[in-house]
């Protein structure tokens, strides 16, 4: 048996606190890696603009996040001393993005980091995915960051004081991992916005980079290992070489903060794995 190391510990004060009076937007904040950013951030100081759709996907096999899981965001953010703005939106939406962030941005005067983490996938061969499923995947995950960006950037210019833009990728954005094409197309899309984001925006101080999880302790492909236990030639593909099997979301919100943080602010257009030695191999 190997010994697991825990997860990133929540900095508590004054251990960190690299975002203090910081506002930062986050999608698909209701649960999960969003969530754990934005508990992480609050714990560095920051305000949050948490946005999540907060219901069922027609083209998913696991249960949506609910307006529940959204307001226990907020709520362990404000446990934190920060304020917590919260939208119900779909990031396919980009006018009820453009307006959930513009709304928060008047109330809460600023806007320093962007997190696009908002995703879902499916699970299939490549020629067996449905249509609907293909193009949701894609309108969510590739599309959705895009309106994400469109909706902040133009703030953070008008603010002229820099920030920094966090895409959440994914090792399928770096490999072409079996049994998800829909999603390692979308989040290989993602990779190239945010690289070239990262040379428009350069010389505005905005910094812009991807992070590359690998697996992850959340429900967001729940029937991926029924087909790789179907079909154990594709299993090496997930393999990493660091001993623990799989991350947890204060793993990611660790390295998303790190990146965000003026401790990062040298690296910009990089993709960021935390991936167990995934794409080592």
């Amino acid at each position: 048996m190997t010994d697991t190391i825990p997860a990133a510990p929540v900095p508590s004060a004054p251990e960190a606190r690299r975002f203090v009076d910081k506002v930062v937007f986050i999608t698909g904040a209701a649960r999960g890696q969003g969530r754990a950013e934005a508990v992480r951030f609050a714990a560095e100081g920051a305000d949050i603009i948490a946005l999540d759709i907060c219901e069922d996907l027609p083209t998913t096999d696991y249960p949506g996040a609910t307006p529940e899981d959204l307001a226990e965001t907020a709520r362990l953010v404000e446990k934190l001393g920060r304020r917590a703005l919260t939208h119900r939106a779909d990031v396919r939406d980009f006018s009820a993005v453009r307006a959930a962030v513009e709304e928060s941005v008047a109330e809460l005067g600023r806007l320093d980091v962007v997190v696009a983490n908002a995703g879902m996938t499916t699970v299939g061969r490549a020629w067996e995915i449905e249509l609907d499923h293909w193009q949701a995947t894609l309108d969510i995950n590739l599309t959705g960051a895009f309106h994400t960006v469109k909706a902040a950037v133009p703030i953070m210019l008008g603010q002229g004081t820099g920030g920094a833009i966090v895409f959440t990728s994914s090792v399928a954005g770096l490999k072409g991992l079996p049994l998800l094409a829909d999603y390692v197309a979308a989040k290989h899309g993602v990779t190239g916005l945010a690289k070239t984001l990262a040379n428009e925006l350069a010389a505005h101080r905005i910094r812009v980079n991807s992070v590359h999880p690998h697996g992850v302790n959340t429900k967001l492909v729940p029937g991926i290992r029924t087909l790789l236990e179907d079909d154990p030639g594709l299993s090496a593909f997930y393999q990493g070489t660091l001993p623990d099997q799989i991350s947890e979301v204060e793993d990611i919100a660790a390295a998303v903060a790190w990146i965000a943080s003026h401790e990062a602010r040298h690296i910009t257009g990089i993709q960021l794995p935390v991936d167990l030695g995934r794409t080592n191999r």
